[in-house]
């Protein structure tokens, strides 16, 4: 999944490797974390319950962890559409201006 990633910039080329990751419980794995590390990535996740080995992280960097709800809850409110969830459209364009749509309409919501 990180070979596909390209982080946008101002000017330039999109950035291959993003400075930091933020993931959940599931990718508490030292060998994850040297893998990482080696491409300069920073993995950010809560160490699991059942972690034989001491933890790699204190609670500084897991102070951004807890801002991932707002992405979460984002996409759960673009999964309200039905239309964008199952992809009625072939075309690129015409998806591209329903998620606009949908993306309007969270925000008249909001309101």
């Amino acid at each position: 999944m990180l070979e596909k990633v390209s982080v946008p910039r101002r000017r330039g080329r999109p950035r291959k490797n993003p400075t930091r990751l933020i993931y959940d419980k599931a990718a508490d794995s030292d060998p994850l974390r040297k893998r990482l590390k080696k491409r300069g990535i920073d993995l950010i996740c809560p160490h699991k319950s059942n972690r034989r080995k001491p933890p790699t992280q204190d609670g500084r960097k897991l102070r951004r962890y807890k801002h991932r709800w707002k992405m979460e809850r984002s996409i759960a409110w673009v999964g309200n559409f039905r239309r964008l969830v199952v992809r009625y459209e072939h075309k690129i364009n015409i998806y591209q201006a329903f998620f606009h749509v949908a993306c309007l309409l969270i925000t008249l919501r909001q309101f």
